[in-house]
């Protein structure tokens, strides 16, 4: 029985997302109503439900309900126009002022610009730093000193890796590892971000570069005590690379000796190298679990189809596969008709029914204030849905870069978030059958 219903609703899941997409967002609603009648018509009417030890399982059926008492109010704190990270005491502060607004959760950076933002021996070893050689992080363990402060306030702490497989060109990291980038058809490897900046992006194929980034999760996630472990889009690569020669190499050999094609985003090109890196994924999933099988995996990716055809990054199908324990899709909008037809895509509604999902909301940037109004609007549509809660990108533009002042900012997130909270937990999402 358990077998057929999982089945059914894996089934009907994929699609409803392929339905949806052929006649059109608003006929989700039909369909889903006709998945959940047969899954109720399949399911006893008797018997407890558990969650099973290994979710890395497509043979398992859940349903998340929405619970009242729990709401994920999250933010990201990075070192990127803001110096919350650069001293004990703005990072000190930084975290009682959350827990004072009733927030729960923290996501830190602990992977940018080619270093790790804590003591790393897996660095030590690649990059010959074991952090990021910056002053303000001299004789500090970041990580260490944020799980301390943060767990007394009662706030979750799961570590972000944001910058994934992107590096800066010109670091040690970068430099020293030529044979780990990937690139483009024309061999150029340089992405410029914001036109500014000029990366290089480690090949997620390569064995060597898997290898170097696991040692690294599991060093995080075995050596402190974090709630989890959270990866966004650049754990994917932007789709135009991946003319690398060990990845046309591999293509070649599983195509009996064909070239990639010429286009980037040939489809049978962008899901082959789509597939790798889920692949990919799930082993990291499970070299996670056996290293700290607390730690939830976060995800916090663009929606699913920019996220794919972009990054080849397929997080729907990590999603169905079990290998998600929680997800926060960044819908950066300005405009809230925009903003909700996002968080209404029918991968978001698929994936509530297994897991907790949250949005993510821009709070502002350096150049690019948001009104309080339009935050509070996003929120609110976010309850409208009975989605798991909200994560903010990013600190400094909470209060620091906001188009009010300090104080009112503050008062109106506090007025948003009244009563403290508990986050969501996986527990709310409960099997329809033992």
């Amino acid at each position: 029985m358990k077998e057929r219903i999982a089945k059914t609703y894996d089934n009907f899941a994929n699609k409803l997302v392929q339905f949806s997409r052929d006649w059109g967002r608003p006929s989700w609603l039909v369909f889903l109503f006709i998945l959940t009648f047969i899954i109720i018509a399949l399911t006893p009417l008797t018997g407890n439900t558990q969650l099973p030890s290994d979710r890395a399982s497509t043979e398992s059926v859940q349903t998340c309900t929405s619970n009242t008492d729990r709401e994920l109010r999250g933010v990201w704190l990075t070192n990127i126009d803001s110096d919350v990270l650069f001293s004990r005491q703005k990072t000190s502060e930084a975290i009682s002022n959350l827990a004072e607004l009733n927030f729960n959760t923290l996501y830190p950076t602990v992977w940018n610009w080619g270093h790790t933002l804590y003591p790393s021996q897996v660095s030590q070893q690649v990059t010959g730093y074991p952090q990021d050689p910056i002053e303000e992080l001299k004789n500090r363990d970041l990580l260490d000193e944020i799980i301390t402060a943060g767990h007394k306030k009662n706030l979750a702490v799961i570590p972000w890796f944001e910058f994934g497989f992107m590096a800066p060109a010109d670091s040690v990291l970068a430099q020293s590892h030529p044979q780990w980038w990937t690139m483009r058809r024309d061999g150029d490897a340089i992405w410029w971000e914001g036109d500014v900046h000029q990366r290089v992006w480690l090949n997620p194929l390569h064995p060597e570069v898997q290898k170097f980034i696991t040692d690294l999760v599991v060093e995080v996630v075995s050596s402190y005590d974090v709630d989890g472990i959270q990866f966004d889009d650049h754990f994917g690569y932007p789709s135009e690379l991946g003319y690398d020669e060990y990845t046309v190499e591999l293509y070649k050999q599983e195509h009996g000796g064909k070239s990639p094609p010429e286009d980037s985003q040939a489809p049978e090109w962008i899901r082959w190298r789509a597939n790798k890196i889920t692949a990919y994924m799930e082993t990291l999933f499970h070299e996670i679990k056996q290293a700290n099988p607390q730690a939830i995996v976060s995800l916090s990716p663009n929606p699913q189809e920019f996220s794919l055809n972009s990054f080849l990054l397929d997080w729907y199908r990590w999603e169905r596969m079990g290998l998600i324990e929680e997800l926060i899709v960044q819908v950066y909008r300005d405009r809230q008709k925009s903003f909700i037809k996002e968080i209404q895509q029918p991968e978001i509604i698929a994936a509530s029914q297994h897991i907790p999902v949250g949005i993510g909301i821009l709070s502002g940037l350096k150049g690019r204030k948001v009104y309080w109004n339009n935050i509070n609007k996003q929120i609110n549509a976010v309850r409208d849905r009975h989605l798991s809660g909200v994560s903010f990108f990013f600190y400094e533009s909470l209060w620091n870069l906001a188009a009010e002042s300090p104080e009112r900012r503050q008062a109106a997130l506090k007025s948003a978030f009244k009563e403290p909270v508990e986050r969501p937990q996986l527990d709310d999402c409960q099997f329809a059958v033992n």
